[in-house]
């Protein structure tokens, strides 16, 4: 069974947690990072004091993305493209969230640590710069259903974790249809609503 290390109230986590579960994988998830902190054992294994890392019959990895590759290479090859092309376009995507990641940082603390709204002016303009990003990720998908290409697979998982951010903190969004089309069928996928869309902390 699969042990995946790492507290689920962080984006990183939900990933890999949600794919788990998307492909019909066993695991075991033990709370280790922030109010957890860490042990000499994780450290062992990951020796940058982030979160998350894997540890699947002896082998041991970290870093998110490097994570769902992995899992879909290893145990779920219909999750990742046979086309070169269509991969790499899925994985642009797969690196693009943690660019949006950082535009959306100051929104996500200032409403969720520190009670602020969209009034604020570093909320704002974090909030702004996220939207700004959302619609290029709006203009993809107006050409595809998925970020993965035609079905569903793990390039949709990292910005699918962040999109239920977007839409749930207290900040003006301009209309994105196809965004919100995308986001709400993530929403009906298995692990999704179990994994990613829990209280914001």
């Amino acid at each position: 069974m699969i042990t995946l290390w790492g507290r689920l109230n962080s984006h990183n986590v939900k990933k890999v947690a949600w794919a788990l579960v998307e492909m019909g994988l066993p695991f075991e998830r033990r709370d280790i990072g922030g109010p957890f902190g860490f042990t000499p054992e994780y450290l062992a294994m990951n020796p940058n004091r982030m979160i998350p890392t894997i540890e699947d019959d002896g082998f041991a990895l970290w870093e998110s993305n490097a994570i769902l590759r992995y899992l879909a290479d290893r145990y779920a090859p219909a999750f990742r493209s046979e086309d070169a092309r269509v991969r790499a376009a899925g994985d642009k995507w797969m690196d693009r969230q943690f660019h949006f990641a950082d535009a959306q940082r100051d929104a996500f603390l200032g409403c969720v640590r520190h009670g602020k709204d969209g009034t604020d002016p570093v909320v704002a303009a974090s909030a702004a710069a996220a939207t700004q990003m959302m619609q290029i990720l709006e203009a993809e998908l107006e050409t595809s259903h998925w970020l993965s290409g035609p079905d569903f697979g793990i390039a949709d998982i990292p910005m699918g974790v962040y999109a239920h951010t977007y839409f749930s903190l207290p900040v003006a969004r301009a209309p994105l249809p196809r965004l919100e089309e995308w986001y709400a069928r993530l929403q009906t996928r298995p692990g999704y609503a179990d994994n990613v869309m829990i209280p914001l902390t």
